[in-house]
């Protein structure tokens, strides 16, 4: 008698576990807001000491970069004018960007189509994404201060330091929440982009 009583509270406050379990993942997960896109063109020029890019691998990381920060899929990162042949290393290398990011809609705001968003956090690091490696350093604090603004980004947090010249004592630590469409839904063009 003494075990079944016993079997009966175990199974009871398993049962308690598991359902508070699906409640608290149901509260973690944060509601969709709705969002707008918003179009970008940027020419970017990567000025470095310690990495120099070919401007068709500029264009390649930086393209990631937007990826991992939450940019719509249609990025286009296209090498710009550089005076180096395609594939060569050239110390002004640029890249051409054109992208679009979400932004939160305003509660007030009527008309425009909305796509559902989510804040979600992204960190840059070594081998974060998998790409970037710590000679990326200096593009990565370019990125934070010249690209990012054009994000919808909260709890910035930066620490890395990028010595010139050398990797080593390089730290690539950059770390925020991105307000990007909810994944795995398929995400109309903005007003025809």
């Amino acid at each position: 008698m003494k075990s079944i009583c016993l079997r009966s509270a175990a199974l009871a406050l398993v049962g308690i576990l598991v359902l508070s379990t699906v409640s608290l993942a149901d509260d973690s997960a944060p509601a969709p807001t709705p969002g707008t896109w918003q179009s970008h063109k940027y020419s970017f020029q990567f000025m470095g000491f310690t990495t120099t890019y070919s401007c068709d691998g500029l264009a390649d990381k930086l393209k990631k970069l937007l990826l991992t920060a939450g940019a719509r899929p249609d990025v286009k990162s296209q090498p710009g004018a550089c005076a180096s042949s395609f594939g060569r290393p050239d110390k002004f290398a640029r890249a051409d960007l054109t992208f679009y990011t979400l932004t939160p809609a305003d509660a007030g705001a009527a008309g425009g189509k909305t796509v559902n968003g989510t804040w979600r956090p992204v960190a840059f690091a070594n081998h974060s994404p998998r790409e970037l490696e710590l000679g990326d350093c200096e593009l990565v604090e370019q990125f934070l201060t010249q690209v990012l603004p054009m994000f919808a980004t909260r709890n910035v947090v930066n620490n890395t330091t990028c010595i010139p010249n050398q990797e080593s004592g390089s730290v690539m630590d950059l770390k925020f929440d991105s307000f990007a469409a909810v994944p795995g839904k398929k995400h109309p063009a903005a007003g025809g982009g």
